[in-house]
């Protein structure tokens, strides 16, 4: 199995090490199975934590914004970032307060974001931004106009320097605790795919994907 670069001192875990991952297709998959991320910087005014639609194309994760916007100005000039994702997949409910803990899959990827300079490889991006929200929607829709991408800025970040923390299973529980009489468990919590809105106006029939949507949780 393939796996990434030894940890860093900026990736290594550290607490509850035994839950850390540095396997590049956990990464791969976290961010995969992710629709948003979160990118921490800091400038002159203090530090920022903002969420942000991201893709993965091989080994970077991607982002796009507003050439004016601030998160864009400040990664594009090469501010140190960090990236985090975060699935949540249950409550753990232990037998003492203490104990109790959550389910969850984790990544976090430090470095500084390049921008896509190639027009043709900015093009690219977006297709596959468009066919990570749902394949085979690039097709049917406007493609986006000189003027937008011209407006757009599309950055990238190497998945070099990443590590995940990963937690699955039942409540850990001191030995001294486990002849109380409480319910321990895992509440599992699932993201489920809703059954589809159409917009009040459209006269279009829906896509496969569209009603295929409701049962592709």
């Amino acid at each position: 199995m393939t796996v990434s670069a030894p940890p860093s001192e900026r990736t290594r875990v550290r607490r509850i090490a035994e839950n850390a991952d540095y396997e590049r297709a956990t990464l791969h998959a976290i961010i995969d199975a992710a629709y948003l991320c979160h990118i921490a910087f800091s400038d002159a005014k203090g530090a920022h934590c903002i969420p942000t639609a991201c893709w993965r194309e091989g080994e970077y994760l991607y982002v796009h914004g507003s050439n004016g916007g601030r998160l864009v100005k400040l990664l594009a000039q090469g501010a140190q970032a960090c990236v985090t994702i975060t699935h949540l997949d249950g409550l753990v409910l232990a037998r003492s307060a203490f104990s109790h803990s959550m389910n969850y899959r984790s990544a976090m990827i430090y470095g500084v974001f390049e921008k896509v300079l190639d027009e043709a490889d900015k093009r690219a991006s977006m297709v596959a931004f468009m066919d990570k929200i749902t394949p085979g929607r690039q097709a049917e829709v406007r493609a986006g106009s000189d003027k937008e991408f011209d407006a757009t800025t599309i950055l990238r970040i190497a998945l070099d320097e990443a590590a995940c923390k990963v937690r699955a299973g039942g409540p850990s529980d001191e030995p001294e605790d486990m002849a109380l009489t409480v319910w321990a468990g895992v509440l599992p919590f699932v993201v489920q795919n809703a059954a589809p809105v159409r917009d009040e106006v459209c006269v279009a029939p829906p896509p496969g994907y569209v009603s295929a949507w409701a049962g592709a949780s």
